[in-house]
Formats: structure tokens, C-alpha cells, sequence
């Protein structure tokens, strides 16, 4: 082995910016999706959440959405085994060190984009991982740069926005920083080929693409629904039908949250001004209620094994 290094054919046997190991701070709905994805697609997965308790129930969580595939003829059990196989839950940050890709996607309810802690995150994981690792956050309304600033190397971060529904959306947004390097975005994006998605360059502002386009849609849609225009379903069902939409724009905010959307409507109305991204009442109205969407059972649906059985929305809560 010495004289292959010595001839310079040890570096050669190794696979430059190999992908193998993928790391995941934060595991809620976004952070367990965005797991399964990777998992699914060969590479080891190790997540980071707060306590070994957490990580029971993240696993119970990753189980139960495994088996409604197996349910549903999407996968087998031997599969699921194998996927299972490929996630690693921790609470200790060092356990990171063997990923080449490290994303930051931590949740919170507290308002606002919780700068200081995705950059606290970062610290902690350019501590452990290799100088050549990518990290990275899955960035909706803030910008990379504002977290890479208390990085050693800040060309090193660059943004991955997943868009939920992860599973069925095609693309990541690839977020470029004011010194995100191309090396880190050129293995960004073979990530994102890797795992079945097609990157789409974005240079950093509030929102992306996505975010910014659907924030004015579910804000529309509860106009019309205030007016009495139409009602929850038939809003969803138009704009699945005519648009060729996955899910309606309520469907969709009650999949990522209430709470969230109403983060993203405060955040972007702070940073542009502008009426269409201010919250509506009836966001505002739900979440005062604890209707937070799926999560909970009740949103402007009401859930049941997270399935949407029936319209929740009452007149006390639209007025």
C-alpha cells in the first residue's frame, strides 16, 4: 500500500466528492422526508434531534410512513428493512463526522427566521465534519450568507430547499451565498441528481422561487373563501384540476404547517412590505386555535392517520 501512495495511486483509488453519508440536524416532518428520500436512494442517513427519546419517536414516525407505502403497493418489507438499515438517529453532533453533506433543517413555533440558532447548528457541525463536507440548511425565507457568516469557511455553505411535499415535488432549490463555492455547488447538485431531483439555481433572496409564489396563493385563497366565494374543498379541487397542482393551497398548508406558513407570510411581509405576503386573518384566526394543519389533527381539514376526512372551518373562526 506505501508504494501505491508513493506513486501517487492511492489518491487515485478514492472517488473525489463521493457522496456517501448524508447528515440531517433536525428531524420533524420536513427533516424525516428529506431522511427517507436520501435513504431510499442508497446512501446512510444520520439524523441529529435533541434526545434519545426524540429518536425513539422519530423512528416510530419513520415506520409508520414506511408501512403506509407497503400498504399502498409502494414498497415491500424487505425494502423497508433496507431503508431502515441506512438511518442512524443520534443526539451527539460528532456522530456527523462521516457525512459529506450535513442539513441543517431544525423547526421551531418561536417567530421568526431563528437565525442565531441554525448558526449555533453550524458551528457545531463544521466542528465535526471534514474540511471538504457541504453544509448546508433547507433555507425558505433567510439567506445562507447570514448563516455562513460564523463559519471558518463560508464557501463551504449553500442552501437546499426541499419543497413539500418532498416526496412528490421534483426539484430542490439550490441557493447560492455571496461565497458559496463551485465546488459546493457543483456537489450540490449532483446531490440532487442523486437523489432524483433536479437542482434549480437560485441566487439567495427571502423566499426563493417557491415560497414567494405560494404565499400569494394561499393568501388568495382565503380571500375567496372569506367572500364565500367557494368552499375549502372546491378551492383545493379547482386549483388541483385546473393547474395541474399536486395539492390545493390548503391541502398544502395544512401538510407544512399553519404555524409555518404563518412564519413565512410575517417574515416576507418584514422584508418586502408588500400586502400580498401579509397574513390573513384566517391563518392568523387557526393558529390562535391550535389548528395547525396536519400535524395536529386539525387545520382547515380535520385529519384522521393524517388523511384529510373532513372541512374543519367554521364560521365563528372565518368571521
Amino acid at each position: 500500500m506505501n508504494q501505491l501512495l508513493e506513486f501517487g495511486l492511492g489518491d487515485k483509488l478514492k472517488v473525489k466528492g463521493k457522496i456517501n453519508a448524508v447528515g440531517v440536524v433536525g428531524c420533524g416532518s420536513v427533516g424525516q422526508a428529506i431522511t427517507l428520500l436520501v435513504a431510499r436512494y442508497g446512501m446512510d442517513v444520520v439524523f441529529v434531534d435533541i434526545t434519545d427519546e426524540r429518536i425513539k419517536e422519530i423512528f416510530v414516525d419513520l415506520e409508520a410512513q414506511l408501512d403506509d407505502e407497503i400498504n399502498h403497493w409502494g414498497m415491500t418489507s424487505s425494502e423497508k428493512r433496507l431503508v431502515l438499515s441506512r438511518i442512524k438517529g443520534t443526539a451527539n453532533f460528532n456522530d456527523l463526522a462521516v457525512c459529506d453533506i450535513v442539513i441543517e433543517a431544525i423547526s421551531s413555533r418561536k417567530k421568526g427566521t431563528l437565525v442565531e440558532s441554525r448558526q449555533e447548528v453550524f458551528s457545531k457541525i463544521e466542528a465535526v465534519v471534514r474540511e471538504d463536507a457541504i453544509i448546508s440548511s433547507n433555507i425558505s425565507t433567510l439567506m445562507i450568507s447570514d448563516l455562513a457568516t460564523v463559519l471558518k469557511n463560508p464557501g463551504r455553505a449553500i442552501g437546499m430547499h426541499f419543497v413539500e411535499p418532498v416526496d412528490k415535488t421534483s426539484i430542490v432549490e439550490v441557493v447560492l451565498g455571496v461565497k458559496s463555492s463551485d465546488e459546493a455547488n457543483e456537489k450540490v447538485m449532483r446531490f440532487c441528481q442523486m437523489i432524483g431531483k433536479k437542482g434549480i439555481q437560485v441566487n439567495e433572496s427571502p423566499g426563493n422561487i417557491s415560497t414567494r409564489m405560494m404565499i400569494p396563493i394561499i393568501n388568495e385563497a382565503c380571500e375567496i373563501l372569506m367572500e364565500g366565494v367557494a368552499s375549502v374543498q372546491d378551492i383545493d379541487l379547482t386549483m388541483r384540476e385546473t393547474f395541474g397542482h399536486n395539492v390545493g393551497p390548503f391541502e398544502m398548508a395544512d401538510k407544512i404547517g399553519l404555524d409555518k406558513i404563518l412564519k413565512y407570510m410575517e417574515n416576507l411581509y418584514a422584508e418586502y412590505g408588500e400586502n400580498k405576503y401579509k397574513a390573513s386573518p384566517v391563518i392568523k384566526r387557526l393558529v390562535r386555535a391550535n389548528y395547525l394543519g396536519r400535524s395536529v389533527g386539525r387545520g382547515f381539514y380535520n385529519y384522521e392517520n393524517a388523511k384529510p376526512i373532513s372541512n374543519t372551518i367554521t364560521c365563528a373562526i372565518i368571521k
